[in-house]
Parts: C-alpha cells; structure tokens; sequence
C-alpha cells in the first residue's frame, strides 16, 4: 500500500469530523466508528448548517429547482461533427437505470443537491471486468475526500455508501462535478459563499417565529397611581403558602379574566385607578417585510435563480418568459457544460472520443412549457434551413417522417454577389410563363 493509500485510509477509516473548507472528514482518532445502511445515525448527511439552510423556502426552492433541472434533461450520444444521435450501451445507464436503486432523473438530481449543498457531486463508475461501465452509484459528499498524489494524478478516498469500508478510487472511476472551485480540485458550496446572507435569514425567520409564538407583543399596560412595591403572603390550593409581589397579583387577575379563546373582547372594569393602555406593533414597522424580501432577492443572487422561478417579486408573462430563457442560458447552460463534459470523458472510451463521440443534453426541454414560442422558433429554423421536419421531430422526442430530412430554403434571400443574376433568371422566369 502506498504512502498515499495509508494517508487516506487513515483519515476516512474513523468517525465524521468537521475540516476547514466546508468539508467532512472522517477522525482517525475513532476508528470503530462505522457506517452501515442500516443505522442511519451514523450517516453525516446533511451539516447543520445545509439542514438549517433549507428551512428557508427560496434556499429550498433553488435547490430543488436547479437539481431538478439537471435531472429531467435527456441525455443522448452523438457525433460532435454530424451532430447525428448515436446508439451506445452507456445510454441504458443514463437513460433507464443507472443503478438497482435510482432511476437516472433520482441520480442526477442527488448528484446536483449535492453539488449545491456540499459544492461537489460525485458519482461512481463500477465497471465490469472488461473496463465497461456496468453501474453508477451517487455518492454523498461527505463521504469523499478528493487528493493528488506526487505526479499530479487524482485519486478519491471514498467510504463505501453499503459497507462503510474505505476505499481509495482512481480519477477515472468517480465522476466530479463541482461548484466554484479555487484549486480546480475541491468544489466551494453556494451555502458557504452565501453563509451571511442564510444566516441572516435564519435569524430573521426564528425571531418570526418566536414573535408569533409569544403573541406577538405586549397587548397593553396596566398603570395606577398606587403604590404596588412590596410583597404579599397567600395560600395556594394545597395549603402551602408563597410570597408574590403586589404586581404579579394584579397581572395574575386581570389576565385570568381576559386572557384565552373565550375570554377575549370582555368588559373591563377597572378600580383602584389602573388604567389600560393597548400596544399596536406591525410586523413591517420593524422593516421585516422589506428585510425578508432583499434575503429572498440575495439567495436568488447566489443561485442565479429569477425571482419569478421562486415566486417572488412582480409577475408579468412577458418577464417571466424572458427570465426563463435567461435561467436556461445563464444559470442552466455551464451546469450542464461541466455535465456533458465530465461524463463524455470517464464514461466513453478513448478511442470513442478520438472518433468524436461525445455525450449531449438536450437543455431545449426546459422551455417545452412556452409552445407559442418554441413553435415560431422551430418555423424561423425551417424557413432558413437550419432544421428539418424530422430535426425538429427529434427535438420534440417524436419519431421520423418519410421525406422529413429534406432541407427547404427561402428563395427570397440571395447573395448579394449572385443578386443581379438571380434577379435576371428570376425575370426571366416570369416572362416565359407568361
């Protein structure tokens, strides 16, 4: 065993521990701590800070949103120079199942929570004896450390997700994607780049909570001329006595007649000289509203989500579907870059890549909701003969036509160094039809 392998196996061989980054490691100083299926406790998924983190609905709204994205998108192998589909074995696997466990959209959306949250998704390839991919298994990112030997190659110290026994994978066998990376190694989550921001929200949703769970505030102050200083002696029920102040005794009585369901909107008759004075506080003369509203616009910030995707800020069609389009382009498209990218080189073979092979998802599918839309592009498409009937029949998921890979163009635009022949043989057209 190498240096490495000990090193590895030493860290990720004992019980879940906090390290610098954001990351969890496993403390060699317990090293009977071990992880089972069977005994979810023991699983370190999801940090406080992640779980804490989702209880704010636009956090949990970006990171369903964008995991789901990744997930629903088909996936297809083509040819990068023809653009043709190709058929291939891998596809089973991105396609209809990826392991006993998931379907591929479950996959993939783990593996993009995952990425979110943690700033890494790793998946890993467990390959037949031939070298083949035979199953892929998301792995949790708590439960990988990425590292680089002396020569630069990666290599991944991995608890297995069934036994917990530690395992050290070479780069070629995990797929890894990652968030915003400093090193190009190790991913930085948005939760940790956007920890002041949740924080804040946090704070601000609990003092919510505590507000209306104390009622609020005050509903009113009883005040009197009278002297209340000092303290009485009384009997409780039992016959034990108890000092209380003279305050706690006036509290005590007006509350047990006005406080409760159906003790509410009840004549008051006061004596001695009390005087009761209602408190009105709104929750916006604190500048809640407005605080919680610029905590949803910075996590919004922080995902590259629109605020209409979470339901947030003002409502307009034509906004909304510009919003979309810009999600699709801004947010969606480098995710899905690193996706085709990442899977094209450690689930195809060297010589399929060298023949041009490659893995594409199709990001069209997440504008299939706006159809007036899509159908006037698909039409601009066709009059420019860019696409065929049966290109935009593949892009639909409907199967080909007889006669649909015909290309039309219109004749109406001509180059203008052809201009004046075109021009002439078009008049003279005419004339012989005439």
């Amino acid at each position: 065993m190498t240096r490495l392998a000990r090193g590895i196996r030493a860290v990720i061989s004992g019980a879940v521990r906090d390290a610098p980054g954001g990351r969890r490691v496993l403390d060699a100083a317990s090293p009977d701590e071990t992880l089972y299926l069977s005994r979810s406790a023991g699983w370190p998924v999801g940090s406080s800070t992640e779980s804490g983190a989702m209880r704010l609905s636009a956090v949990n709204r970006c990171q369903e949103l964008i995991s789901g994205s990744v997930g629903k998108l088909p996936i297809y192998c083509i040819d990068s120079s023809s653009r043709e589909r190709k058929r291939h074995p891998i596809l089973y696997l991105l396609t209809v199942r990826p392991n006993e466990a998931m379907s591929p959209f479950v996959m993939r959306q783990m593996v993009e929570g995952n990425r979110l949250s943690g700033g890494n998704g790793y998946i890993w390839i467990i390959r037949d004896r031939v070298g083949r991919p035979a199953e892929l298994v998301p792995l949790p990112w708590e439960l990988v450390q990425p590292q680089r030997d002396r020569r630069g190659a990666v290599w991944y110290g991995v608890v297995h997700p069934w036994t917990g026994d530690p395992m050290l994978l070479p780069g070629d066998d995990v797929i890894h994607v990652k968030g915003y990376s400093r090193d190009g190694l190790v991913g930085v989550s948005v939760l940790q780049r956007a920890a002041e921001v949740i924080t804040t929200g946090r704070a601000a949703q609990s003092y919510a909570a505590s507000y209306y769970a104390s009622g609020g505030q005050p509903s009113g102050v009883l005040s009197t001329d009278t002297d209340l200083s000092g303290t009485l002696t009384r009997t409780r029920a039992d016959g034990s006595t108890e000092t209380v102040s003279r305050r706690q005794i006036v509290r005590e009585e007006w509350e047990k007649v006005h406080r409760g369901p159906n003790n509410g909107h009840r004549i008051a008759v006061l004596d001695y000289g009390l005087k009761y004075t209602p408190i009105a506080v709104s929750m916006a003369d604190a500048k809640f509203v407005e605080s919680a509203a610029v905590t949803v616009e910075d996590i919004a910030r922080f995902y590259g989500v629109p605020l209409s995707k979470l339901y947030a800020g003002k409502q307009a069609y034509n906004s909304n579907e510009q919003n979309a389009i810009d999600y699709v382009v801004s947010t969606l498209h480098p995710i899905i870059t690193q996706y085709e990218q990442e899977m094209s080189y450690k689930l195809l073979r060297d010589s399929e890549l060298r023949d041009g092979l490659r893995l594409s998802i199709n990001m069209l599918a997440e504008l299939k909701g706006d159809t007036s839309s899509r159908a006037i592009w698909y039409r601009n498409m066709r009059d420019v003969g860019a696409f065929s009937s049966n290109d935009i029949r593949a892009l639909e998921d409907f199967p080909a036509i007889e006669g649909g890979d015909v290309y039309y163009a219109n004749l109406n635009y001509t180059p203008l160094d052809t201009f004046r022949t075109a021009s002439k043989e078009k008049g003279d057209g005419r004339a012989g039809n005439t």
